[in-house]
């Protein structure tokens, strides 16, 4: 989310006018965040190959389908919902890598998409599910350090974004980062 094409306040004005049910609001700002949520995608699919586009849709589709879902969305800003955006991008990625290892184990009884199945490689699962573990340990000892690494690695948020959503200082998710940055290279590695 280098820089978004949109001023966030009109993305945040838009969001708070479908909260209240104006679909017009939503049909405005579909196109606007669908591009940062492509963005936001593309970061997490940049260790695959460039020609698979279809993985970048397919992860977009599925969390803005998510998103778009609600029945009563409560929408603080652009920042919330990117951090919202964040989390169902995170799950999609856990979901798939977990359909794929079952399915590598012979755990036929789950029916897959050529989309899903196109979405990660082999070499992301394990990579996708250790990160989700070390994430999930993470959280037991300090949530609020997990919640800043899921915003900045799976959202793509910057560090003023993220203390927005956090309601904390940008030092302190600074703080948070180096830390949780270390934690998790330590669980990540000597775990191996």
């Amino acid at each position: 989310m280098d820089e978004p094409s949109v001023s966030s306040h009109r993305v945040t004005q838009l969001l708070e006018h479908w909260s209240h049910g104006d679909d017009a609001a939503l049909a405005e700002l579909t196109p606007l965040v669908y591009e940062e949520l492509r963005r936001l995608a593309h970061h997490h699919m940049g260790g695959e190959r460039p020609d698979h586009t279809l993985q970048t849709t397919a992860l977009v589709n599925e969390a803005y389908l998510r998103l778009a879902d609600q029945t009563n969305p409560s929408w603080q800003n652009r920042a919330h919902f990117f951090a919202l955006a964040a989390r169902a991008m995170r799950q999609i990625l856990v979901n798939y890598a977990k359909s794929y290892r079952a399915q590598k184990r012979g755990g036929g009884a789950l029916k897959v998409d050529l989309d899903e199945i196109a979405l990660i490689s082999p070499e992301q699962t394990t990579e996708i599910l250790d990160l989700n573990e070390a994430l999930e340990r993470l959280a037991t000892l300090d949530s609020r350090k997990a919640y800043v690494v899921e915003l900045k690695y799976f959202g793509g948020l910057k560090h003023d974004e993220i203390a927005e959503v956090l309601k904390i200082s940008t030092v302190t998710v600074r703080r948070d980062w180096v830390f949780a940055k270390a934690w998790l290279h330590n669980e990540l590695h000597n775990a191996s």
